[in-house]
């Protein structure tokens, strides 16, 4: 009689302990791959915008409003950096009907081969998705693979991309310059890298 308690009690024991293991994997994992989605919140403009200046004066403009209260810790980075001088000389280093890419210091050198790798040596930032969709002209913060790799590297979309939807963070929307994206977005370029530097002068942290 002892010892068909003794194993039930061991069955019950391995059964919860199973359960709890089973129970921290899942949140785990989901706490990975599928970081928290801000819905519902309508975006508002930051007092300050960010304006692109190109180096080549073909490529003109790009400004764009700031979402702090969708992404606070990518337009802090991101205003941070600017500031900082951070992204002056930087290229846009991926060019698309889709997407034009940029923040990469890695794009300052002459090896084409490391752009897109690159990032600055501040910390990472950590997913700030929400349900604001990758329309035309949002500005969203590129990653790797894990979802809290976001850093200095940004987008622009070209036109909607669904799959992008809660899974990128949304930190801003170009509101003047998308003519001057366009004329970007279709330089000569091998594959989707520029055969030609696409050089930002500076980008400025300035009020509306």
């Amino acid at each position: 009689m002892r010892s068909k308690i003794f194993i039930a009690f061991i069955l019950v024991s391995a059964f919860v302990l199973a359960a709890c293991d089973g129970k921290t994997v899942s949140n785990s994992a989901n706490s990975a791959s599928k970081p928290e989605v801000k819905e519902g919140v309508e975006p508002k403009a930051d007092d300050e915008i960010a304006v692109i200046e190109m180096a080549e004066p073909a490529f003109g403009t790009i400004k764009i409003e700031l979402y702090s209260n969708i992404a606070p810790e990518m337009v802090k980075r991101f205003k941070e950096l600017a500031k900082e001088g951070f992204y002056d000389g930087t290229a846009f280093h991926r060019v698309s009907p889709t997407v034009v890419q940029g923040g990469d210091p890695n794009s300052k050198d002459d090896d084409p081969s490391n752009d897109g790798q690159g990032s600055s040596d501040k910390p990472d930032v950590k997913a700030e998705f929400s349900d604001i969709p990758f329309n035309r002209g949002i500005v969203g913060a590129a990653r790797a693979t894990d979802p809290n790799s976001a850093n200095s590297q940004f987008f622009i979309t070209m036109k909607r991309y669904p799959s992008w939807d809660r899974n990128y963070t949304v930190f801003g929307k170009v509101i003047e310059g998308m003519n001057n994206a366009d004329t970007i977005a279709g330089a000569p370029k091998n594959g989707e890298s520029p055969i030609e530097k696409i050089v930002i002068k500076t980008i400025k942290i300035q009020p509306k």
